[in-house]
Order: structure tokens, then C-alpha cells, then sequence
């Protein structure tokens, strides 16, 4: 267990941007590159956290989810509610305005950053709000279609891969990737005006990437996706689970993968079958490839522990990227 600071506060991880840190604040817009301060430990002991990302657009945290909205004049704009936080997120709303939330955007159709729009719904009908925008791309219906979806359906829809809806003044963009990222109807929601852009699911601020690189379907469309992200015009991203990003946090993620593919290219030179493969312990083919993988697995993550190993998630995440990392290299030569 890490130690723990006399107010209880756990220590800071070491930033991979060598951010700075700040509290959270409902009235201060975040400097370019900041990060919010003890993010761990605001996810465990606080219901949420709220942070200004520009002059109408705030970063909303809570139980390891954060999304953004966006306060127009008569109504706001609430992008991927997510699951176990639509009271919270009304409640965050309701600290900077008192306007009802009159549209909601997906960026994806996966449920979890969908389930949280019921109440945000239900608020909305009894602030008296007649009809509330909800809005996705065609690609992301199509895919709510095909899996019958149970969440509240869009009404509204934007053209796939490239589209665009306005909002009291506000431009959102929608930018989709060529290739499936997270999900093949993942895109990124730009807020041209304010600079923000969200993206649940493809990277974190201030970490290296999560689990199978976010749970992506494969890793050869990754660092692709990445640097269409970074090519937009923004200086804030919301990622939809860790800190706030910046245009730092693609460099580090590009400098990471370069580092994890010499891991792995390594590994793969190294790690031999006959050290690892035992056919006659199990009667299945399976026993070739699989402990090869883990023990690849095992040799490139301890090469990548010096320069890594300290930063946010190492050892629960960097197994299953270098696992990723070694079928892709497999498969593609």
C-alpha cells in the first residue's frame, strides 16, 4: 500500500507531463497543461469535483468518470452522461447555473457514458423543458440499433465521419476516426469556441494508456487516433476517466508507445517458445501462443519499469498493452 500522508491525502503519482497541480475550481479557468490535484482521492472521498475549462465549459468528475458540459444562455449542453452520475452531474450543473439541461450529446453508444441522461432527462421535463436535444452521429444510432439498445435514443442526428451541431452560439464538431478507436462509432466532441475537446476512451491526461489502450479493439489503429486527436485545435481534453489532457499528454503517449514497441520488439527477439511452450501439458494448441504472449508480456513490462513503473497504473495496465502490442507485431509483418 502507498504511504499515506498524515490528512489522509494520498501522494501524488509523478506526472508524466510534469504538470502542475491545482484544487479544483468552479470560478478559476485551468491553466493551459494544469491538472487537477489528488484526482484519486477526490474520485474516493467526494461524490464529485468540478473544474472551469474555459469561459462557459467545466470538467466534471466523479466515482472515476468525467465528462464535460457547457452553460449557454438558455440552456445547457451535457455530452456522455455517465453511469452512476446523473444526480451528481445535475447537482454539479446546478453550482454555476440554474439553467436545465436542454441537450445532451454521445460522443459513442457504449452505455456507461450514456446511462447517467434518465435523470438529467426527468430534471429537465419537470424544470419544464418541452423537447431536449439528443444528439449522436448516424454511425452511433446505427450501432444503438444493432445492439437494441435500452438507453434514452437520439433525436438528432450529425453526419459520420465529419458533422457539426450548434448550440446557443457554441459549434461542436464532430470528428470520428477513419479506423474503430475505442469503439468503431467512437468521435471526438470539439467545442470550437471554447477549445475543449471530449473524448471518452482513448487517452487520460497525466497517465499512460489504460487497459488494452482503453479497451480499443485492436492496437494497430491507436497511435493513428492519437495523433488525429492531437492535430485539432484544442487545450483541454476530457478523457472520460482520468485527469485533464493536454496537448503534452499526446506527446507522452507517442514517446510511450515508442518506448513499449522497442519493449516488445525485444521480448519477441528474446523470449524464445521452447523456454515457455509445454505441448504435452495441455492437449490444445492453445499452449503455443498463449504462454509465449505472457512471458512476452512479463519481459517487456519489467524492461519498461525503470523509466515507467512509478507513473499511474502501471503494473494493472502495461501487461495487457504489451499483450496487444506483441499480437499486433504477429500479425502484421
Amino acid at each position: 500500500m502507498p504511504d499515506i500522508h498524515p490528512d489522509g491525502v494520498l501522494p501524488e503519482p509523478p506526472s508524466p507531463v510534469n504538470a502542475e497541480y491545482v484544487e479544483p475550481s468552479t470560478t478559476d479557468v485551468l491553466r493551459t497543461g494544469a491538472k487537477l490535484a489528488h484526482l484519486f482521492a477526490l474520485n474516493v472521498n467526494q461524490p464529485f469535483y468540478l473544474q472551469r475549462l474555459s469561459e462557459r465549459a467545466y470538467f466534471y468528475g466523479g466515482g472515476f468518470y468525467n465528462t464535460t458540459f457547457y452553460v449557454g444562455d438558455s440552456g445547457v449542453l451535457v455530452l456522455d452522461p455517465p453511469e452512476g452520475q446523473g444526480e451528481n452531474l445535475l447537482q454539479a450543473i446546478s453550482q454555476v447555473t440554474s439553467l436545465p439541461v436542454t441537450a445532451i450529446a454521445y460522443s459513442h453508444g457504449h452505455a456507461d457514458h450514456m446511462i447517467g441522461a434518465p435523470p438529467i432527462l426527468q430534471a429537465a421535463s419537470e424544470a419544464g423543458v418541452a423537447h431536449v436535444r439528443i444528439i449522436s452521429s448516424t454511425q452511433t444510432v446505427t450501432k444503438l440499433e444493432l445492439v437494441k439498445s435500452s438507453m434514452p435514443a437520439p433525436n438528432e442526428t450529425v453526419s459520420w465521419p465529419r458533422g457539426a451541431f450548434e448550440f446557443e452560439g457554441l459549434t461542436v464538431e464532430l470528428h470520428g476516426f477513419e479506423r474503430a478507436a475505442h469503439a468503431d462509432d467512437s468521435s471526438i466532441l470539439l467545442l470550437v469556441q471554447e477549445e475543449v475537446a471530449h473524448l471518452p476512451d482513448l487517452i487520460n491526461g497525466d497517465q499512460p494508456p489504460f487497459r488494452r489502450f482503453g479497451e480499443s479493439e485492436n492496437y494497430l489503429y491507436y497511435r493513428p487516433n492519437v495523433n488525429q486527436l492531437g492535430a485539432l485545435d484544442w487545450k483541454h481534453l476530457v478523457g472520460g476517466h482520468g485527469n485533464v489532457g493536454s496537448k503534452d499528454d499526446v506527446r507522452f503517449i507517442n514517446s510511450f508507445l515508442d518506448d513499449l514497441e522497442a519493449a516488445v520488439g525485444k521480448a519477441m527477439a528474446t523470449v524464445k517458445f521452447a523456454d515457455v511452450v509445454d505441448l504435452a501439458k495441455y492437449n490444445n494448441h492453445a499452449a503455443v501462443m498463449i504462454p509465449w504472449v505472457t512471458a512476452i508480456s512479463t519481459a517487456a513490462t519489467n524492461e519498461m519499469r525503470p523509466k515507467y513503473g512509478d507513473y499511474y497504473g502501471f503494473d494493472i495496465t502495461v501487461p495487457s498493452n504489451v499483450e496487444m502490442v506483441a499480437e499486433s507485431m504477429i500479425y502484421y509483418r
